[in-house]
C-alpha cells in the first residue's frame, strides 16, 4: 500500500519512501486463508451469541423465574395495598365496626356488680342511666405500632424509625392524648382523599362524621352492648377473654371472643384506651368545644390494661390520666363519629 501516486514516465526515477510506509515494510495484504479464518470466527461468534440469547429467554420463561417475578409482584402489591389503606386491617370496613343507633345502659348498679366504684354511679338518686347515640363506627382493634409508624413516616416525623422497630402487631402505647388526636386528624384527611375508602365510611364522613377518639359513652356502648352486661363477654369474670394480670402486652386480637359485644377485641385488658371525654361526674353529657378548651382536668381512659386485675377491666370502669402522660400501658382506638 502506498500513500503517494506513481506517475507515467517516472518509473526510472529514484523511489521516494513514505515515512509511515518505511515503518511497515513487512506488511502484506490479507490472503484468502486469512479471510476464511475471519469468516469462520464471525460464524462461531454469531452461534455463541444466539445460544446465549436462547438461554436468557429460557430463564426468563422458566417456572422458577415466573415464581420469583410473581413473588416480587406480590410483595409490591402488598406494599401498595398497605400504603393505600394506611396500614389498617384489610377487611371490607378496614377494621371498623358499625355500632347501630339507639340507647344503652351506662354506669354501674352495685346490686348487680359488687365490684363497682363510686364514680360509676349515675347520680345521687339513680344508679345507672340511659344514653342515646346515633350510629357510629369504632375500631375492632386498638391502633397498632404498624399503623402509628405508617402515620409518622407519612408526615416525615423523626420518630417514625423508632416506632417502625417495635412489634407491628402490638397496640401502640406511650403516646399522649394530643398525639392520638393528631393521628386521628391525619387519618380523617386520608380517608376523605382516597377513592379506595369503603363506601360506608366515606358516606359517614361526607355526612359530617369525623375520625377521632371515642367519647366515653361511645366506648362503653361498644364494650357492653345494649343488654347492660358487666364485661364485654357477659356478666361473669373470665380471664380467657382478656389479657389481664399478665406480664406484657399481646398482639391485638390475640384473645378471641366471639361472645364479646359487636365482635370487638381487647375492650377488656391489654392496654388502657384514651377517650376524648374529660373526667367529670355523671350524668354523662357531651361537653361543648368551649368547655373542652376550658377543661383543666384529667381525661377518661377505659378498659384496663394487662397489668390490671379483672375488677379493673369491667366495661363501666373509669380511669383517668393527664393528657400529657405517655405510659406503656396506655393506648387508644378510633371512632368515626358525628358527635
Amino acid at each position: 500500500m502506498a500513500s503517494g501516486k506513481d506517475k507515467k514516465g517516472a518509473v526510472n526515477e529514484p523511489q521516494k519512501t513514505d515515512p509511515f510506509l518505511a515503518q511497515n515494510l513487512d506488511y502484506q495484504a490479507p490472503g484468502r486463508a486469512v479471510g476464511l479464518t475471519v469468516m469462520l470466527s464471525l460464524v462461531a461468534f454469531t452461534a455463541a451469541f444466539m445460544s446465549y440469547q436462547s438461554l436468557q429467554l429460557d430463564q426468563a420463561t422458566s417456572p422458577s423465574s415466573k415464581t420469583s417475578e410473581a413473588s416480587e409482584a406480590s410483595e409490591s402489591s402488598e406494599s401498595s395495598e398497605s400504603s393505600e389503606n394506611f396500614a389498617l386491617p384489610g377487611d371490607p370496613l378496614w377494621g371498623f365496626v358499625s355500632i347501630p343507633a339507639g340507647e344503652f345502659i351506662m354506669g354501674s348498679n352495685p346490686q348487680r356488680d359488687r365490684m363497682a366504684y363510686e364514680n360509676e354511679r349515675w347520680s345521687s338518686t339513680q344508679r345507672q342511666g340511659r344514653v342515646a347515640l346515633p350510629e357510629y363506627f369504632i375500631g375492632r382493634f386498638e391502633v397498632t405500632n404498624a399503623q402509628f409508624a405508617h402515620y409518622l413516616s407519612a408526615i416525615g416525623s423523626s420518630s417514625a424509625e423508632a416506632f417502625a422497630e417495635l412489634d407491628p402487631a402490638l397496640p401502640v402505647t406511650s403516646v399522649s392524648l394530643p398525639q392520638t388526636l393528631s393521628y386521628a386528624r391525619w387519618l380523617d384527611s386520608q380517608l376523605r382523599s382516597t377513592a379506595a375508602t369503603p363506601v360506608a365510611l366515606s358516606e359517614a364522613l361526607d355526612a359530617g362524621a369525623k375520625v377521632t377518639l371515642p367519647s366515653e359513652a361511645e366506648w362503653e356502648k361498644a364494650a357492653r352492648g345494649t343488654d347492660g352486661r358487666i364485661f364485654p363477654w357477659g356478666m361473669e369474670p373470665n380471664g380467657a377473654f382478656a389479657n389481664v394480670a399478665s406480664a406484657a402486652l399481646l398482639p391485638v386480637g390475640s384473645r378471641g371472643c366471639e361472645s364479646c359485644s359487636y365482635g370487638i377485641a381487647d375492650m377488656a385488658g391489654n392496654a388502657w384506651e384514651l377517650t376524648r371525654s374529660p373526667l367529670i361526674d355523671y350524668p354523662f353529657v357531651m361537653p361543648s368545644a368551649e368547655a373542652l378548651l376550658r377543661a383543666d382536668s384529667l381525661w377518661v381512659m377505659r378498659g384496663g390494661s394487662f397489668q390490671d386485675t379483672i375488677n379493673n377491666v369491667r366495661s363501666a370502669v373509669r380511669g383517668a390520666v393527664d393528657p400529657s402522660v405517655r405510659n406503656p400501658t396506655i393506648g387508644f382506638r378510633l371512632v368515626i363519629s358525628s358527635l
